[in-house]
């Protein structure tokens, strides 16, 4: 991640952002943007089933910075099964989602930085294949298309030509078929310490 991170500051050393990796102080500024951008629905989505209660996938939440180093954009990718190959083995895969840039910062480029950051981290972490539910029109830029999913499901309602893929390796999904099921590492909270 460190060189992906570092090429993108440096391209961008005299821009007005840069990409990062979350750390956990950005949790409230994130969540704050997300629903400044996405709105009050945002958490009835079908991919929210699959992230809620568990974190991003190792390496894969980013965080686009200001000058100031607020949050003006995010990204974070989760570990899913891609329903089962051929042979009824899970496959492997991400789930992408949300990218959402601030309001008062879109249309700097921002989310296609953050969507490249997040492609290239992932491939070089040996990842098979990234799914999204997006705006064909946007990610398709990104080599993210619908004839991938198409035996694929997402658990709950969905928009059949929103669903989109992008295999990182060569073949990655082919045969791949079934709903998608959360895989990654589940949150954990520490123990409630009771009152005596």
């Amino acid at each position: 991640m460190a060189a992906v991170v570092d090429t993108l500051r440096a391209f961008f050393a005299p821009s007005t952002f840069v990409i990062d990796s979350e750390n956990a102080g950005d949790v409230v500024a994130r969540e704050n943007l997300l629903d400044r951008a996405m709105g009050p629905g945002r958490r009835r989505k079908s991919s929210e089933k699959l992230r809620r209660g568990r974190v991003p996938a190792e390496g894969l939440a980013l965080v686009a910075r200001d000058r100031d180093a607020h949050v003006i954009g995010t990204v974070r990718l989760w570990d899913v099964e891609a329903g089962v190959d051929r042979d009824g083995h899970a496959v492997p895969a991400l789930l992408l989602g949300p990218l959402a840039v601030d309001p008062a910062h879109e249309g700097k480029g921002i989310g296609g930085m953050l969507m490249r950051a997040a492609i290239e981290e992932a491939r070089k972490r040996g990842h098979g294949a990234i799914l999204l539910v997006g705006d064909a029109a946007y990610y398709e830029r990104f080599g993210f298309f619908a004839e991938r999913t198409q035996h694929l499901v997402m658990p709950g309602p969905f928009e059949r030509n929103r669903f989109l893929a992008l295999e990182l390796k060569d073949g990655w999904l082919d045969g791949a078929a079934g709903i998608l099921v959360a895989s990654g590492r589940k949150l954990t909270l520490p123990p409630l310490q009771r009152a005596a």
